[in-house]
């Protein structure tokens, strides 16, 4: 009975970590194999690709971002072979299996970790009639079970690393590779899917070591781990933490989700000393500031801590910090949210993502969603849209603000500008300002999509401007420091490209400037920029490979 696993990818870099492992496990006693999309990919052509290996079954894995692309294709697969037999799995499905029974042209839900229970579901099809299929873990029309399953790691571990496949090889360097030392979570959050799930399981210390080694040997150029509390442990930790500093490779980085509580001195001081800049990143959640709000959503957070971890991490200079926080949590106005905002922000890590919240199927903040007066879509990502403590409009303004955070900050292409703007006009006050710039945007109509990196600039010039601070030398610098290479132009030219290309000649021509500054005439004319000053001088900006430095002419 030939099975074909798929899902749909949100971006071509990313894989299934889930389809490797249900390969791996099930290979050897059943004829399967598995097949990767994206989510951008023609659902329609999907389902003629998989029709055409001629599969007698087809196993969906269901997430989130491809919630309706997976329904879809359900269906189409259903109209092209009526016959055909298709199971779904993944976070979305394993908590309300029913839901999707019901409403979905399909067969079977896997509900929690299917590596073992898809085994037993392909068994039961290929000895007995599909209506007299009843397996644990396992809905169907007939039957409907809420328990999700839990694979033993020690049986899994016996199989065939999902992380060595000779079929990844080439496409290792070009995509993410997911990697788990552990499942399972230890805390409650109460939005949060793994908040379901019971206990921490470690996999084996030198199995989790020999699949790195593996990698690190191999072309993979990014791993994200995907413990849900990567540091929970402080002797797990230490190994995995070990290891891949004692076998560092350059061009590897690796990406883990920290729970920064847990660090302490010792720890910081000892990756501050020894990770190679450029080589981990921390995703660390803290979501809100507001202790009633934690507490609602059962989170556990010591706020003062963690804000001293993370500002010693940062004192460090060698870990990229990701920090989250999510609007819309219970008990959590609009004022509040800002002060969450600025409590975080203050701390000025690389990123700092601003989420909303999202009410998840299973979750019990979506059972209790009447208790806190949430209208949230019913289609995914079942995003909220207001709450008894914060209404449409405001998170609509946390929308416009979060867009202006994304192109202003996380994008690391205005840092000299927006740091001297937080230093000398905005002090404390972030959230003012991406709330302002937001504004600014609607009042402008202008696009928050389909855009060039000129425009960026040329739109924050001018609501600068508008309100009477010039920081214009700062916005130059910054964006010349996207480039390179010398740009074509300049995205304020004071100087057309006939006056330009005229002026660099001239100074091409002054041997005593070229002297005084050991610099050759052709990398005036060819590599460098030219802007006039208030002062009659000319600033030059000169893109060597190794980096841009400036001369003032004459």
């Amino acid at each position: 009975m030939k099975t074909i696993l798929t899902t749909l990818n949100a971006k071509y870099i990313h894989t299934s970590l889930a389809l490797r492992w249900l390969y791996v496990v099930n290979r050897e006693q059943h004829d399967i194999d598995f097949i990767e999309y994206t989510i951008k990919e023609s659902v329609d052509k999907i389902a003629d690709d998989i029709i055409s290996t001629n599969c007698a079954v087809v196993g969906i894995s269901v997430s989130i971002w491809n919630v309706s692309q997976s329904r879809d294709l359900a269906s189409r697969l259903k109209q092209l072979n009526p016959d055909i037999i298709i199971v779904v799995g993944g976070p979305e499905v394993s908590y309300e299996p029913k839901f999707f029974i019901d409403n979905w042209d399909i067969d079977f839900v896997i509900s929690g970790e299917g590596e073992f229970v898809l085994g037993r579901l392909l068994d039961a099809l290929q000895d007995m009639n599909i209506d007299e299929i009843d397996i644990e873990s396992v809905s169907s029309k007939r039957k409907i079970s809420y328990k999700p399953a839990q694979a033993e790691i020690a049986e899994l571990v016996k199989y065939p690393s999902p992380y060595q496949l000779e079929r990844d090889d080439e496409d290792r360097k070009n995509r993410m590779t997911y990697f788990e030392t552990s499942r399972g979570c230890p805390y409650s959050c109460q939005y949060c899917l793994s908040s379901l799930e019971k206990g921490v399981r470690y996999f084996p210390p030198e199995y989790v070591t020999d699949n790195l080694d593996f990698l690190i040997n191999s072309n993979v150029r990014q791993i994200k781990f995907l413990d849900r509390t990567f540091n929970l442990n402080k002797k797990h930790t230490s190994l995995v933490f070990d290891f891949l500093l004692q076998n560092h490779r350059p061009n590897l980085s690796c990406q883990f989700e920290i729970y920064a509580d847990l660090l302490n001195d010792e720890t910081i001081d000892y990756l501050n000393n020894n990770v190679p800049k450029d080589y981990f990143r921390f995703e660390i959640g803290i979501q809100s500031t507001h202790e009633p709000t934690n507490i609602a959503v059962r989170r556990r957070q010591d706020f003062p801590l963690l804000y001293s971890n993370i500002e010693k991490i940062m004192n460090g200079g060698v870990i990229d910090l990701h920090l989250d926080l999510i609007a819309g949590l219970p008990y959590e106005t609009f004022d509040r949210f800002r002060k969450s905002f600025n409590d975080v922000f203050q701390l000025r890590a690389k990123e700092v993502q601003l989420g909303f919240l999202k009410l998840l199927r299973g979750t019990n903040l979506r059972r209790d969603a009447k208790f806190y007066g949430y209208s949230y879509d019913e289609e995914a990502p079942y995003e909220v849209f207001s709450g008894n403590d914060i209404s449409a409009k405001d998170l609509d303004r946390i929308r416009d603000a979060e867009g202006a955070l994304e192109k202003f900050w996380n994008s690391g292409r205005f840092t000299q500008t927006m740091n001297y703007l937080f230093d000398e006009h905005y002090v404390g006050r972030y959230f003012q300002l991406f709330d302002e710039i937001g504004q600014y945007y609607n009042q402008h109509n202008l696009p928050h999509m389909g855009y060039q990196l000129e425009d960026l600039f040329r739109y924050l010039n001018d609501f600068l401007t508008s309100n009477g601070i010039d920081a214009f030398a700062l916005l130059r610098d910054d964006y010349y420091s996207n480039f390179k290479r010398r740009p074509q132009g300049f995205w304020k030219d004071s100087m057309d490209k006939r006056d330009r290309k005229r002026m660099l000649y001239n100074i091409g021509q002054d041997k005593d400037f070229l002297k005084r500054h050991n610099i050759d005439r052709r990398i005036i004319e060819k590599m460098t920029a030219i802007d006039p000053l208030p002062s009659g001088e000319y600033l030059l900006t000169i893109f060597f490979d190794e980096g841009r430095t400036q001369l003032v002419y004459p």
